[in-house]
């Protein structure tokens, strides 16, 4: 065996790719080059690692357990460098956190000072539903993922924030019933819902199975600031997480309805996947969570107990 650790990482990203173009795209590579050195790392073994049929890249199962060696020694490598830099006192490379979008209220908080601390680290901050968050870390292509609601389908490990509360809300001129509702007096009004994949969605179509009603599904929305918007314009109601509203609470451009059974409570989790080496950077990041999430609640989220 002769092979390099260049021929590693180029055999690395045409697995993530699926795709010679792709990975010499992302390489900033020639497609030639990345072809003659995937080639050279496949002389060093007789099995295949890859085949094409009809012109898809596909890997084989031998190659998956082969790239799965090598993300451990890329790994080991990326630790070697982590941990030099650390001895000078300076770290770098990329973080990559998936995140669900009502976290990106949240989230810039648990981040700052950590990026502050080391200005070499790069952020990629990627902000969508929770479907496509939980797909993004099966698929490897993040080191954390943010989460409401852990997902089901994947084995994997969580470091818990803080709590997530969801009230019902209306806009100013909605007229506030004198006694708190009951689930069934929702049936009365339109409801604002998320798209399917959102963690806000899933929450809220279990309140509503658990209590047997069926609701006036007036309008989906793929947003929280645009569920926020029809709510503000008279649209509707909606069942919507308290920490993106601070400010139209505020304001009085929304107030919550009092509803038996809510807030509906869930808890945002940073996740990763259990089987997952963490790079140095994800490992240094979720230390210092642990170690200051405490402190960062208390001095940027002292309002969220004044709702319950």
């Amino acid at each position: 065996m002769n092979y390099t650790l260049h021929q590693l990482q180029i055999f690395l990203k045409v697995v993530e790719t699926k795709s010679i173009t792709k990975a010499a795209l992302d390489l900033h590579l020639t497609q030639p080059a990345v072809s003659i050195q995937l080639r050279n790392f496949q002389d060093q073994f007789e099995i295949p690692l890859t085949e094409i049929i009809g012109r898809q890249l596909y890997v084989t199962d031998f190659g998956s357990e082969i790239a799965d060696i090598c993300k451990r020694i890329n790994n080991e490598i990326q630790e070697i460098t982590f941990k030099t830099l650390a001895f000078k006192g300076y770290l770098s490379g990329t973080l990559k956190i998936s995140v669900v979008s009502t976290g990106k209220y949240i989230m810039p908080y648990f981040l700052s000072d950590f990026l502050k601390m080391h200005p070499g680290i790069e952020l990629q901050l990627d902000v969508t539903n929770k479907s496509k968050v939980v797909q993004s870390l099966e698929n490897n292509e993040v080191d954390l993922a943010l989460v409401s609601i852990l997902p089901e389908n994947i084995s994997v490990f969580n470091e818990e924030l803080m709590q997530n509360k969801l009230f019902l809300v209306a806009n100013k001129d909605f007229v506030k019933p004198s006694k708190v509702l009951t689930a069934k007096d929702l049936t009365k009004f339109s409801i604002i819902y998320r798209e399917k994949g959102s963690g806000t969605r899933f929450k809220m179509e279990r309140f509503f199975e658990a209590n047997a009603i069926s609701v006036n599904n007036k309008l989906k929305l793929t947003s929280n600031e645009a569920v926020k918007q029809a709510v503000i314009a008279g649209l509707g109601l909606s069942i919507m997480p308290l920490i993106g509203i601070k400010n139209e609470l505020q304001k009085g451009d929304l107030q919550i309805i009092p509803v038996n059974g809510l807030p509906l409570m869930t808890n945002w989790n940073l996740i990763w996947q259990s089987q997952k080496s963490l790079s140095p950077i994800a490992k240094e990041y979720l230390k210092y969570i642990k170690e200051k999430k405490q402190d960062i609640i208390d001095r940027k989220f002292n309002w969220y107990e004044d709702y319950k």
